[in-house]
């Protein structure tokens, strides 16, 4: 399986590498394109535990590992870090690069089950049933220690890809996520479009919905949420983080919502306490 993988380019860092990749997507039908640091216990043989990292509208798989400032703690403590793109791109669909928020770029990691983007647009089982596996058979990385994050539609990934898939992550946390997103003008937008204007169907990936749902905690160790107070899509009713708040003390679901005076919505916020997530999922993953 390894051999389905073109490397495109690796980049020494803090003594591991950042590896950018392509492959052949059988569930998209495309080429995806994704990126892995690979920390240095790694290229020394070890089989380490990684994060996967969902970023948010407009992103790529370059994002993360140029802007976050993960790697350094990450080769410190034998964390894999995984970014891969926000979206399928060259399917052609009329109006796929109209918008900003939806279509290339906004793949708000589900599987569209509306015309046209049924056919390409399937994040959710590219990632779940396609990358994650390939990615530990072909790389020294322990599938079975892996931990999800993500920030904004990425968090809101991050979060209903944790709830739908029990078990699947040891660990999760996010950076100002869509936490409601059947209640938000982006989630209005994306699921209609995706999933169609039935919203009985909405609500399977709302992570807030999903969490009210949940019979015991699903993630005993906690969860992770930091949101800046600064944050314009905050102010804008886009995120509704104590929607998520509520659902998860309705469940018994532990979680730290950290607010931060004066953040906004953008990577130097999300530089600012990356590191606690490093160790937030570190801890979970038994490093």
């Amino acid at each position: 399986m390894s051999n389905a993988l073109e490397l495109l380019s690796a980049h020494a860092c803090f003594g591991g590498e950042q590896r950018f990749y392509r492959h052949a997507s059988h569930e998209i039908g495309l080429p995806m394109r994704f990126a892995v640091y690979l920390p240095p216990q790694a290229l020394a043989g070890a089989k380490v535990p990684a994060l996967l990292y969902l970023a948010g509208l407009t992103c790529t798989e370059e994002t993360f590992p140029t802007k976050a400032g993960a790697q350094q703690l990450a080769a410190e403590l034998g964390l894999a870090l995984i970014a891969p793109d926000t979206s399928p791109r060259g399917a052609g669909v009329p109006g796929e690069a109209d918008a900003w928020d939806f279509g290339v770029g906004a793949g708000f990691y589900l599987d569209a089950t509306a015309a046209p983007w049924a056919t390409h647009w399937r994040m959710e089982s590219w990632l779940m049933q396609e990358l994650l596996p390939l990615i530990a058979q072909a790389l020294p990385i322990d599938g079975t220690r892996i931990g999800v994050f993500g920030h904004s539609m990425g968090g809101h990934g991050a979060l209903t890809l944790a709830l739908r898939h029990p078990g699947r992550f040891k660990s999760l946390s996010a950076f100002a996520p869509i936490a409601n997103p059947v209640r938000c003008p982006w989630g209005e937008k994306a699921f209609t479009g995706y999933l169609g204007a039935d919203r009985t169907a909405w609500g399977t990936h709302d992570a807030t919905l999903l969490m009210q749902q949940q019979m015991q905690p699903p993630y005993p160790g906690g969860i992770l949420v930091d949101q800046g107070l600064a944050d314009k899509f905050l102010l804008e009713k886009q995120l509704l983080p104590e929607a998520f708040e509520a659902a998860c003390a309705s469940t018994g679901q532990p979680l730290t919502l950290r607010h931060h005076t004066g953040y906004d919505h953008g990577y130097y916020f999300i530089q600012s306490f990356m590191a606690d997530h490093l160790r937030h999922h570190a801890r979970q993953l038994g490093l």
